[in-house]
């Protein structure tokens, strides 16, 4: 009898011990979620929106071009005997940069000189014996004829000759020479280079939505690695078409500065003035928070963090532009942002500009 009852205590006790435990792991699963509730609200710093005066103004890379620049090639093959490229030295339009051999072309062209005194002496004595009909006016023809023909193949030989200098097409400085005296060299091959610096173009691309305020004869600012100096050039010409790839617009400007700083290649920093905007509503750049292709603000409403979506403008240094999405007075979160999602509760640790 007392081996029933014990056992009986034993299948009592195995069905309360469950329910035991099952009640421990309630308790413990709602103080889990009481403490996640109950988090400390994130410590964040703002700014408040206000609206101010902008001098709207585009920051584009460019780059510094030549005015004008080509390779010199030689129009026929031949025998380098003269060879006048200093190079990096300044030479003006029509000066002899390279000579090749003529001694054939001029051998050939002193055969025709001869010829043609022979014919013009024929011709002249015929002309006479026509006038007195001791000839045919045939036989004269033939005579004149010959006369022609071979002006005409001194012509072509005096302009091979003229083929074998080259001059250079335009004043400009000299590049590097790629041959040297007594070469032999064909059409394929460069000379040199010359570049016209005394005038320099910078090119540029602008933005789509920008493209309407950039014209031609507008003044822009730039300037170059390794000078301090603000330099001005003036827009000569802009492409009739935006290209699809980069929704932008390419610009050419027009350098007459001669400072050694500005060399044909190099990197400028462009400044394209667009206007004054004096409803701006300029914010922090570190509060912009990419999305993909969209950008993203934080407002701080009642103790919350609120996600807005927001169109930018121009930027500087510091600030950008926010042209919708956003309204003078909303306080925008600038810390903090990674650990930040929509709805998240925050608290505010600092203002800038401090609330009045």
């Amino acid at each position: 009898m007392k081996s029933l009852n014990i056992l009986f205590l034993f299948c009592v006790a195995g069905l309360v011990m469950p329910d035991c435990g099952n009640k421990d792991k309630k308790q413990v699963s709602q103080t889990q979620q009481n403490g996640m509730a109950k988090q400390p609200p994130l410590p964040v710093e703002a700014f408040i929106v206000q609206r101010q005066t902008l001098n709207e103004v585009l920051e584009v890379p460019g780059s510094l071009m030549a005015f004008e620049t080509t390779e010199i090639h030689p129009e026929v093959s031949g025998r380098v005997v003269l060879l006048n490229v200093k190079e990096g030295n300044f030479v003006g339009k029509g000066a002899l940069l390279a000579k090749l051999y003529d001694g054939d072309l001029q051998a050939q062209l002193h055969k025709l000189n001869v010829q043609l005194q022979i014919a013009q002496t024929t011709e002249e004595r015929q002309a006479k014996l026509l006038k007195i009909q001791g000839i045919s006016q045939q036989d004269y023809d033939l005579s004149l004829l010959n006369v022609n023909n071979l002006k005409a193949d001194m012509e072509i030989i005096q302009t091979s000759i003229s083929k074998t200098e080259i001059h250079a097409p335009f004043s400009g400085r000299l590049g590097l020479k790629n041959i040297s005296p007594g070469a032999y060299i064909t059409p394929a091959i460069a000379i040199t280079t010359i570049s016209q610096v005394d005038e320099l173009k910078l090119q540029f691309t602008v933005p789509e939505k920008y493209s309407s305020q950039v014209k031609n004869g507008q003044e822009i600012n730039f300037s170059v690695d390794g000078s301090s100096k603000t330099y001005r050039a003036r827009v000569i010409a802009v492409e009739v078409y935006i290209e699809e790839e980069t929704r932008s617009l390419t610009v050419r400007a027009l350098v007459k500065s001669e400072d050694r700083f500005l060399i044909p290649g190099a990197f400028a920093k462009v400044k394209i003035e667009l206007g004054k905007n004096e409803k701006s509503l300029m914010i922090p750049s570190q509060a912009v928070v990419p999305q993909g292709r969209k950008k993203q603000i934080f407002i701080y409403k009642n103790g919350k963090a609120m996600a807005t979506d927001i169109t930018t403008g121009v930027r500087d240094a510091a600030n950008v532009q926010v042209v919708t999405g956003l309204n003078a007075g909303d306080t925008v979160i600038t810390t903090g942002l990674l650990f930040l999602r929509p709805g998240s509760d925050v608290k505010l640790l600092k203002v800038n500009p401090p609330t009045p």
